[in-house]
């Protein structure tokens, strides 16, 4: 069974990290303008941008399935 308060800080970890990683990929993304560093820097940011994404996605899933079971 499915923990009503482990899930609920899985998810307010969920939302911080979600929050926290489009700031910087924003900020990293403006600072590499700014700054005109390669593209390559942006390409880094992207995946791991798209990285933290991925994982908010399969912990929320995971959450989802376990409150459904």
């Amino acid at each position: 069974m499915a923990d009503p308060a482990q899930d609920a800080r899985q998810m307010r970890l969920v939302a911080i990290v979600i929050a926290t990683t489009m700031l910087i990929w924003l900020a990293i993304q403006a600072i590499g303008q700014h700054y005109d560093w390669a593209a390559r820097w942006a390409f880094l940011a992207d995946l791991a941008a798209i990285g933290a994404f991925v994982w908010s996605l399969i912990v929320t899933w995971r959450i989802w399935r376990r409150r459904n079971a």
